[in-house]
């Protein structure tokens, strides 16, 4: 692991040549020095610094668990290229909490100092319950998830569940250890209530006629980042957000529960005919 942030902020910018040299990716061409060395001694940067590294001394247990992700993924992977690891600072862009290239893996470390934080106290809490350092490597495992998919042509809100779905099972395989509701990255209290949920949220959808609507509106209310889901009922406030990735995921793990099929196989398999051959029955 390359501390990235150790080497730019500890020097007061004596080694900026020797950095460039060492992270060639992380400094574009024609940006002057002296924005570097602005960025080094902005008040505000050195303080995020100081944070992530009472946090973030060392990185060896998350690189423990890195590793293991790795080997999860060349498992399945073969081809996999394990990548390098690169810490740093992003002040605080949750958007991009991990970028994931072939050959690095970046780690914006001053997302995860724990969702208590000071410095996230204006943050809604359904974004800052994940800035906690457990989630590195989920998300880390997300972003490589992520590149091993082509966008979705079929536009229906089925086909955009289950292509979902069929990330978070794959989550699942590369992280088995890892809780389902950190996985998800719902509480405890919010995963409960969509297994104890289930059957109404697949019945809300299917008395609504959602499953082949193409309603972009759809997105924001089921499938993004949201504090909670959008039924327009008073229970709203409960569920957590991106239920209709829960459902795809429950959908996919029952097409793979009941049909001989392989892992390369699925990735490609058109969601409707995942979907037809489920047999997915809403627990009750």
């Amino acid at each position: 692991n390359n501390k990235f942030e150790q080497d730019f902020y500890n020097h007061k910018g004596k080694n900026l040549e020797e950095i460039k040299k060492k992270y060639p990716l992380l400094f574009p061409e024609n940006t002057p020095d002296s924005i570097w060395i602005a960025k080094i001694k902005d008040k505000d940067e050195q303080e995020l610094y100081k944070e992530t590294q009472k946090l973030f001394p060392s990185f060896s247990n998350i690189e423990k668990e890195l590793r293991s992700l790795f080997q999860y993924i060349t498992y399945y992977n073969p081809m996999f290229k394990v990548p390098d690891i690169i810490t740093g600072l992003s002040n605080i862009d949750y958007d991009y909490r991990v970028i994931y290239t072939k050959l690095l893996v970046f780690i914006s470390l001053d997302v995860y100092l724990g969702n208590e934080h000071p410095f996230y106290s204006d943050f809604p809490s359904y974004i800052k319950q994940n800035n906690i350092s457990e989630r590195i490597v989920i998300d880390v495992a997300n972003a490589i998830i992520d590149s091993q998919f082509s966008p979705l042509r079929n536009r229906s809100f089925l086909a955009k569940m289950i292509h979902e779905g069929k990330k978070l099972y794959l989550l699942d395989l590369y992280l088995p250890l890892k809780s389902d509701s950190i996985k998800i990255g719902y509480t405890k209290q919010k995963y409960d209530w969509a297994i104890t949920n289930e059957e109404q949220i697949w019945k809300y959808f299917i008395e609504n006629k959602l499953l082949y609507s193409t309603d972009t509106k759809l997105n924001k209310r089921f499938l993004e980042e949201a504090p909670f889901s959008k039924f327009y009922l008073s229970e709203d406030r409960n569920s957590p957000g991106r239920i209709g990735q829960w459902i795809g995921l429950q959908i996919v793990h029952s097409f793979m529960d009941n049909n001989d099929v392989s892992l390369s196989d699925l990735l490609v398999k058109a969601e409707e005919e995942i979907f037809k051959n489920s047999k997915y029955k809403p627990r009750k």
